[in-house]
């Protein structure tokens, strides 16, 4: 398969979780071997910021890229995952501020807008990272993460909430298109109230409300309707692993399998992965 970047741009306008003030993003064509890049139009000489793992500076909450100057730009995950699956290789992403907008608090409306912009094929190959060795990873709770040889992109992801409106739920299966659309796009971030509660004391999550997560208190769901679809938690958990996997800077073909993880152990699993080339190849 061939490379592609989008047809035309596109702006997305929408306010960031932490700072509660709009942020704009245009989305602009990106010519072949040029990759996913973050360029944030508001500072001086306008600097960019290649979205891949060595970049990753922060993972508390969201995953942050960043530079040797300190510049940033947070809460990437949900506009890689639907680059990544939609297939977008190439594209020059311009921010006017150092976070980027929660939407709804899922990767749909990016979606909607990257389809509706449409994609243009280029002339060179997609290369494509191939796992050959399985990799591993664990935190000091015993949560763990692996990638492994696979055939293509699949995902195995458990989670286990002691409330009983979450609870154990899990995602396996291959992650294709009709499938991320269908099932796995709409569903939002998740957090308790007590989380909520605290963050907003010490000054963060000024743009958090319920449009653009779903809320939990105690068994409650405090979102009118609920949850959009049955596992919904366990499915942004996929979405999340989706975007930071694509900071590998390839589609990749191996099966990730993790339990009770998040931004942090998606990004040291690549690094483990990328410190021996004896673990991959791009093909």
């Amino acid at each position: 398969m061939q490379q592609h970047t989008l047809a035309q741009e596109l702006v997305i306008k929408g306010i960031g979780l932490h700072s509660g003030c709009e942020s704009v993003l245009t989305l602009k064509p990106a010519p072949q071997n040029h990759g996913i890049v973050f360029k944030r139009t508001d500072l001086p000489g306008q600097p960019e910021i290649k979205a891949l793992y060595a970049n990753v500076v922060d993972t508390r909450n969201c995953t942050c890229l960043g530079d040797k100057q300190g510049n940033v730009v947070s809460t990437i995950e949900h506009l890689m995952a639907a680059l990544s699956v939609l297939g977008v290789d190439n594209a020059l992403i311009e921010i006017d501020g150092p976070e980027m907008p929660i939407m709804d608090g899922s990767a749909a409306p990016f979606v909607a807008a990257l389809e509706q912009a449409g994609l243009k094929e280029q002339q060179a190959p997609r290369k494509v990272l191939k796992v050959l060795k399985t990799v591993r990873f664990a935190d000091d709770k015993g949560n763990t993460i692996e990638l492994s040889p696979a055939d293509e992109f699949n995902i195995d992801f458990v989670i286990d909430f002691p409330s009983k409106v979450v609870g154990r739920q899990e995602f396996c299966e291959p992650v294709t298109l009709r499938d991320f659309k269908d099932h796995v796009a709409q569903c939002r971030t998740f957090c308790e109230k007590y989380q909520v509660d605290y963050l907003k004391s010490v000054g963060l999550i000024k743009g958090g409300s319920l449009d653009n997560a779903v809320v939990l208190d105690g068994e409650t769901i405090l979102n009118e309707g609920g949850f959009r679809v049955d596992n919904e938690c366990v499915n942004h958990k996929v979405i999340d692993a989706i975007g930071d996997m694509y900071t590998s800077g390839f589609r990749i073909l191996g099966k990730l399998k993790a339990a009770k993880t998040g931004h942090f152990h998606n990004n040291e699993i690549l690094k483990r992965l990328f410190a021996d080339t004896a673990n991959y190849e791009i093909v």
